[in-house]
């Protein structure tokens, strides 16, 4: 059934969860992992509906391509940084993302970058794996414990909450910084809310859960990370443009910064290779939502937003 042939155009790929779905009302197109701009922009022509990712830019060059008929975008992500929204409202096209399915996965990513930073564990992986180990040394690869530390949470959003929420299982003192206050937050996990220059020279450990917007982007630069300081460690499972990555690379080698857990980085896939030969510096590839639950969900969140929209419905999880 596909009442008025409507094209659901999906820029790389979604997963059977949220595909299968689509396929039994629209007719869909797919460009694949490594789908190009150009094709990307083929498959886009007479789409109704887009389907797009956090690789993918939504601009006015890409509805241009889809025409008239386009009705939404919808984002296989919570974030949305990569659509001119401005550009979809003009055009009364719908944008959409996908919340609360990821919270969980990204929040114990996010805990799982703390203790691999903060036990320095991609440098003994590496040195044990290129043996370099030379038995038992008292003194080599010491971290810092997060029970008793202080962990500052920038965007105290879901997935920021509820990372807080981990460490604090942990024993870990928590602090805030953000555009408002956290009631629920502050009472219950006795979280104080810090500017944010406060907050990185209080903290034993910063994590970064902020939305990418042209007020945060370069967030944490040189000068922040003088602030939190050699002891000190900074993680970003948010957007890769909250932080001046060669900066980061630059505060590890020089010691002024203790060290780093990174899940993504500015113009990804491509990672600079300062950063990826610093020092105490655990960098993974942007899985802060890769669980099968997480993943599963997002598709079925953008077929469901898809479905509405296509079907003159409000769609559940509407950002513009």
């Amino acid at each position: 059934m596909n009442p008025g042939n409507q094209l659901v155009a999906i820029a790389r790929v979604l997963l059977p969860a949220g595909l299968e779905p689509l396929l039994g009302r629209f007719e869909v197109r797919e460009g694949g992992l490594d789908a190009t701009r150009d094709r990307i922009l083929e498959i886009a022509s007479g789409a109704g509906a887009f389907v797009a990712d956090p690789s993918v830019q939504v601009d006015r060059e890409l509805l241009d391509a889809c025409g008239d008929g386009l009705r939404v975008i919808a984002n296989f992500a919570v974030g949305y940084d990569n659509v001119d929204l401005e550009a979809c409202r003009e055009r009364g096209v719908f944008v959409t993302n996908t919340p609360d399915v990821l919270t969980e996965a990204t929040a114990e990513l996010a805990l799982a970058l703390t203790l691999a930073a903060a036990r320095r564990m991609s440098d003994a992986e590496q040195d044990l794996r290129a043996g370099r180990w030379r038995g038992w040394d008292p003194a080599a690869y010491r971290g810092i414990e997060i029970s008793g530390a202080t962990v500052g949470v920038v965007g105290m959003g879901r997935i920021g909450n509820r990372y807080a929420r981990l460490a604090h299982g942990l024993g870990a003192k928590i602090v805030h910084a953000g555009p408002s206050a956290k009631p629920e937050a502050e009472t219950e996990l006795n979280a104080r809310r810090l500017g944010l220059d406060e907050l990185l020279e209080a903290c034993d450990v910063v994590s970064l859960h902020a939305r990418a917007t042209p007020e945060t982007r370069g967030l944490i630069g040189a000068r922040e990370l003088e602030l939190i300081g050699p002891d000190g460690l900074l993680v970003n499972t948010a957007r890769g443009p909250l932080v001046d990555t060669d900066a980061v690379a630059a505060a590890l080698k020089g010691g002024t910064l203790g060290a780093a857990g990174l899940d993504v980085y500015e113009g990804e896939p491509r990672v600079p290779e300062s950063l990826l030969e610093a020092p105490r510096c655990v960098l993974l590839p942007h899985i802060g939502s890769a669980t099968v639950p997480a993943r599963d969900g997002m598709a079925r969140a953008v077929a469901d937003n898809v479905i509405a929209v296509l079907e003159g419905r409000d769609p559940p999880s509407r950002v513009a």
